[in-house]
């Protein structure tokens, strides 16, 4: 018999029972729901998330940045400073530096 692994989910945060939130993320099948949150977790280098009872979709775990609890969302799908590196990439592929070039 295989031995089970213990899965150590980390610390979470209790949640009152009208603690609620919205699904903001454009492309999530429960965009614009509302949502009831059980609890939150905070799991080390990844952005909190929250376990919310998601109706037939039973729970459902969410990046605290898909909700109405994350920034803001831009007005725009692209933010300048990712089109700055962007334009700054393709340039540097088309003209590399001499010494990838092969150039003495």
């Amino acid at each position: 018999m295989c031995p089970r692994l213990r899965h150590k989910a980390g610390p979470f945060k209790s949640s009152p029972l009208s603690d609620s939130i919205v699904v903001t993320h454009p492309f999530h099948p429960l965009a614009g729901e509302r949502l009831t949150v059980i609890f939150e977790k905070h799991r080390p280098g990844v952005e909190r998330v929250l376990v919310c009872e998601g109706g037939p979709a039973g729970r459902v775990t969410l990046p605290v940045g898909w909700t109405d609890r994350g920034p803001a969302p831009l007005g725009h799908r692209l933010a300048v400073e990712g089109l700055v590196e962007l334009a700054n990439l393709a340039s540097a592929l088309q003209d590399p530096p001499l010494a990838e070039a092969g150039v003495p």
